[in-house]
């Protein structure tokens, strides 16, 4: 009855959703070169042979499938498509995907435009991540006679009291899912009991990602423009973190007078913004976007850039992660920990508990509760090399002994593989 409804609304919203879709393009949230894929009008031709297409709604679902990618890119015979939702999410695609890999944008979830988009790219196995349920396209791929598989399933205790609400909808999503992979197992039991019909769990796919690139010239600029400086590293901020950065970098600079702060913003065009905000309070800053280097009198360098946080983790490998000192669920810890860095992060990890409560009891990360304890965890980090190092190799470790996951995702995936490739060297003979 819920799904009914649902898809009478989508049919008969078409021109509020039109509106919608607009006024999103208008504030730079849509990609106006590229509008038509959300309507489901394929931006390039679909190769010959069969596919395999993969969705991350965003920057963290899809940085998290490209593992998944370089393994199914080991199958000659398959093409891959991957779908993602975001602006910032097809910048990074098209920074770190194959050449020979496919970025579209997903549909919207109105049946014309499912139907336009499945009509072009007829899947043969679709691999979703996540927790993107959109009920239109999920249900049409799998009436198409399309499998579908959830991996890296994730519902918060909050989403799962939500669907509460609305059982009979998510209960129909989830049962056309072949099988569906949570994170960990407690997601596992959540899909579960929402009404997927098979469930497993291997560990967070997260863990397999390789580590984060970087330009060896880059890379070697920036530590000479830090040269000996004590540095710390604010990665991921949100609305409200810049400005206790700065509380904290000043706090600090009593003890370190020299001292350089970078911060990345988790999203690039806040840059401005926060660059007014840090010269209203009169801190010298440098701002990469506008191509500015750091000085000797630098106090806060602004990266807000994308594509750039392997450049800094390296070159600055204390590391407070942001949206964690706010209510917003913490940030991906793995990235700095493959990369050896000394790990802070605030009390607010609700999107990645078991992560953060694997790091907590290896002494893999140090969590702090307030402004105030952070200021005085970066201070003892910057004086005391030895804690650096001993915190960034438990954070390496851990982070490298969990990479299994990746391998156990492809021994579910390699009968639908095989399949396919069956399928198409059949199809050639005939």
């Amino acid at each position: 009855m819920i799904f009914r409804f649902y898809r009478i609304l989508t049919h008969i919203g078409g021109p509020v959703i039109t509106a919608y879709l607009n006024k999103r393009k208008m504030e730079g949230k849509e990609d106006p070169v590229r509008f038509g894929e959300r309507l489901g009008n394929p931006g390039v031709v679909r190769p010959v042979g069969p596919l395999v297409w993969l969705h991350g709604a965003s920057v963290g679902e899809a940085a998290s499938l490209l593992p998944l990618i370089n393994e199914l890119n080991k199958w000659k015979a398959l093409n891959i498509l991957i779908t993602t939702g975001s602006v910032t999410s097809a910048a990074l695609m098209a920074k770190r995907l194959p050449e020979n890999v496919i970025h579209q944008y997903i549909p919207v979830d109105r049946l014309p435009y499912v139907k336009n988009f499945l009509d072009h790219w007829k899947p043969d196995l679709a691999v979703w991540c996540e927790s993107e349920f959109w009920p239109n396209l999920i249900c049409e791929t799998n009436e198409r006679g399309t499998p579908l598989i959830l991996v890296n399933g994730r519902v918060s205790e909050k989403s799962f009291r939500g669907w509460q609400k609305a059982r009979s909808l998510i209960a129909k999503v989830l049962s056309r899912f072949d099988l569906c992979i949570g994170q960990t197992k407690e997601d596992a039991s959540r899909l579960g009991r929402l009404g997927a019909k098979k469930t497993k769990c291997h560990g967070n796919l997260k863990f397999a990602a390789p580590p984060l690139p970087v330009d060896d010239e880059e890379l070697l600029q920036m530590k000479q423009a830090i040269g000996d400086r004590p540095v710390w590293f604010a990665a991921s901020t949100h609305a409200g973190e810049e400005l206790l950065v700065g509380r904290v970098h000043e706090k600090l600079k009593a003890q370190y007078p020299n001292l350089l702060t970078i911060i990345a913003p988790r999203h690039p065009d806040r840059g401005k913004v926060i660059a007014t905000d840090l010269l209203d309070i009169g801190f010298k800053i440098s701002v990469r976007s506008h191509n500015q280097p750091i000085r000797e009198n630098t106090d806060i360098y602004l990266a807000d850039t994308m594509g750039e946080l392997g450049l800094f983790f390296r070159a600055a490998n204390l590391v407070f992660m942001g949206k964690s000192l706010i209510a917003r669920g913490g940030q991906n810890p793995l990235e700095p920990a493959l990369l050896g860095c000394s790990i802070v992060h605030g009390p607010h990890m609700d999107n990645f508990v078991e992560i953060s409560q694997d790091f907590s009891e290896k002494k893999a990360a140090i969590t702090v509760t307030d402004e105030d304890e952070l200021i005085e965890v970066i201070a003892r980090l910057l004086k005391d090399e030895v804690e650096r190092e001993t915190l960034g190799e438990a954070a390496q470790s851990l982070a490298e002994e969990r990479a299994g996951v990746l391998e156990a995702i492809m021994e579910d995936l390699t009968p639908y593989l095989h399949r396919l490739t069956l399928k198409d060297v059949n199809h050639e003979g005939s």
